[in-house]
Formats: structure tokens, sequence, C-alpha cells
């Protein structure tokens, strides 16, 4: 079983590929890990499985017949009851913009294609961490913002936030030291872990998801970008 989750039910990883040999690998060394596994040969099939039953986890090619991994990512992104559902983009594309763009469009994270497997798993077992596969108990507050662990619900003035699971995370750490300036570096240890390899520019793009989930018209920005130095959360944001 994933490290952590031996208690709960096997959870359920959507491989949405069209290579059928990479299918078969993934779902060989997936089902010995303890997941269970449901795969999708084109973006269109995989909105069909998702919708009729949720994964726990999506590992999701960027390449694909009728709808590219791109426009299904934007899709589960658009709808309430997927919003929230973890996202690994599969990709050979290597450049930087490739990358920006993937998680600009709502991948919680990416791996490049080929890659090893036991760098793939760690980073499914540290995104269902974050999604709450393990859940916490308490609660986390700061300003008009409120987390309750257990339930994974954030609301701010009363108003519900929903976040994807890096994001999640994100703002519980902050949650949990407030007004202290992290850089990037240690957000990336904190929140992604020390086992994985992330460029520094994840942190900026997700930084600029949190704020855009937490801040309604009017709202002040409680994030405070803090130059050359990293990120805070504070009243003195600007």
């Amino acid at each position: 079983m994933p490290e952590g989750l031996s208690s709960l039910p096997k959870p359920l990883a959507l491989v949405v590929e069209d290579e059928p040999a990479l299918v078969t690998m993934l779902r060989y060394n997936l089902e010995k890990q303890g997941y269970r596994v449901e795969d999708a040969a084109d973006g269109q099939e995989a909105l069909n499985l998702i919708q009729e039953q949720k994964p726990d986890i999506v590992l999701l090619d960027w390449m694909l017949p009728t709808l590219s991994g791109i426009e299904v990512c934007r899709r589960i992104r658009r709808e309430p009851a997927t919003r929230d559902l973890p996202v690994i983009m599969l990709t050979a594309r290597t450049e930087d913009r490739d990358a920006v763009r993937a998680l600009n469009t709502g991948a919680d994270d990416y791996i490049t294609k080929p890659f090893g497997i036991d760098a793939l798993l760690a980073r499914i077992r540290a995104l269902l961490r974050r999604a709450g596969a393990v859940p916490e108990k308490g609660q986390l507050g700061f300003q008009d913002i409120d987390m309750d662990l257990a339930t994974h619900r954030v609301t701010r003035a009363g108003r519900r936030i929903h976040l994807g699971p890096t994001e999640f995370r994100l703002l519980e750490f902050f949650l949990r030291y407030p007004r202290r300036v992290f850089s990037r570096e240690e957000l990336l240890d904190a929140v992604w872990g020390h086992d994985i390899h992330v460029e520094l520019r994840t942190v900026d793009v997700h930084i600029r998801r949190l704020r855009r989930s937490m801040n309604d018209e009017g709202e002040a920005d409680l994030i405070r970008t803090v130059r050359a130095a990293g990120y805070a959360l504070d009243t003195e944001a600007v």
C-alpha cells in the first residue's frame, strides 16, 4: 500500500495516456504499490470516466487524441465537482514555458518523459498527502481566513474558497507560520518535499493561483511578496 494509506481504501489513479506500453508499465507499478488503476486513451474518454467515478489522482499525458491534456485539465478545473482533483501532467516537452503553461492551466505537478517510476511514485505520494489522503485534525486561522484540516474546508470572511491540493498545502504552511518570510527553496522543501525536484518558478505559479482563489474583489491580498527574499502571509501585503 502507498506509505501512510494502509488504513484507507485503495486510492484510484486514472492514467490518461495513448501509448499502450507506457500504460502497461504504469498500471503494473501503481497496482504493485496498492493503487487501483483505470486508464483512458484519449481526452474525451478520460472526462467520461471522471464523471462516472471520480479518481483520487489523474496522470495526464499532454499529447492526446480528440482533446489535449491541457484542454482536459482546463475542463477538470472548470467543474465544481473536480476542481480540487490532483493532476500530474506527463509530457515530452522539456522547455520551461511548457511547464509553466501546464501549471497555469491547473496541473498540480508535471514530469517530463522519459521519467523514472520511483520519481513519479514519490510525486504521487506527495500530492496525495497534500490532497488530504491522510487527514489531519484541527483548525488554522489568520485574519479572516479559516482552515479546517479535517474537512479540508477553507473560508475567508465566511466565503468558501476552493483550493487545489498544492494551494491548500501552501496556504496551510503559511497559516502555521504567519508573518514569517519564506524563500522559494524553503517553500519547495516544506510543501513539495525534500525528495522532489521541482523548479523554483513552480512556487511562483502556485502563489499566483492561491492569490486568485483567496482574493475576492475589494479584499486585501494577504500574501506579501518580499523582493529577493520570498513570500509571507502578512497584513502588510502589497
